[in-house]
């Protein structure tokens, strides 16, 4: 079952199209890696999905509910991080979130809650502004956490964390269909960490969907078409190769 589904999803700009009818499917209880070059359109799919810009053409549903009808239902269905995290700096950490706690009218234990599943406990009452970058990622997950939602939509989460907070955050990541059944939608420029988390993978240039699919999926498309295996990194690099070189050809012509 796809517990988020696109038809044909379109954002246009003006003459710039940053998404062109993509159709995906992104299966529930799964982590799902959404990868392409920056300006790919990745961060705009991601903003459909939340209501914060609108489609100018085909349609999405979340959990069988139908994008606009359904909006606020839709919205409190999901959890996300996305771009840079904006925090109170004159507040904690605890009372940036118990902000949060208070809006979305969850227990008091929600917030120490997810503190606790980023690693951020020990400086709850440390003032926002004083937070490194690697500790206000953290903060920012635990926003996109709290509550437990059944769907995470995670842009870029490990930007700014070192070797172990990286580690600890795709364990995380990783953990949470289990943990709680809940559906992960994240992105990262991070290929190794995709690989090392993801079940399925779409892979976006330019707007247009490229690809769709279990890695071992893709194993077989790159083989096909030539293309080298040994890693995600390799593989996803030379589909946006072989689309840019085909994009270019259809310029000149």
């Amino acid at each position: 079952m796809n517990i988020i589904e696109t038809q044909n999803l379109s954002k246009s700009y003006a003459e710039f199209h940053a998404v062109s009818g993509i159709s995906l499917h992104i299966p529930k209880g799964s982590v799902y890696g959404f990868l392409g070059p920056n300006g790919a359109g990745k961060s705009t799919t991601m903003k459909l999905f939340l209501g914060l810009t609108q489609p100018t053409g085909g349609t999405f549903t979340v959990d069988g509910m139908q994008y606009p009808e359904n909006r606020i239902p839709i919205l409190k269905q999901i959890g996300s991080f996305i771009e840079s995290p904006a925090f109170y700096g004159n507040l904690s950490g605890e009372e940036n979130l118990d902000i949060i706690r208070k809006l979305l009218g969850l227990p008091k234990s929600a917030a120490a809650e997810a503190l606790e599943l980023v690693g951020l406990t020990s400086v709850r009452k440390r003032l926002a502004k004083k937070y490194s970058l690697g500790m206000k990622q953290r903060l920012g997950l635990a926003e996109a956490l709290i509550g437990k939602p059944p769907i995470l939509i995670l842009d870029e989460p490990t930007n700014g964390l070192d070797p172990v907070g990286i580690h600890e955050i795709r364990e995380l990541i990783r953990s949470l269909p289990q943990k709680w059944g809940c559906t992960v939608f994240v992105s990262s420029h991070l290929l190794t960490e995709i690989e090392r988390m993801a079940d399925i993978v779409g892979i976006l240039n330019h707007g247009h969907l490229l690809f769709e699919g279990t890695l071992e999926q893709l194993k077989s498309t790159a083989i096909k078409k030539g293309y080298p295996t040994d890693n995600l990194e390799d593989t996803f690099l030379a589909l946006v190769d072989a689309d840019n070189r085909q994009s270019e050809r259809g310029c000149m012509q």
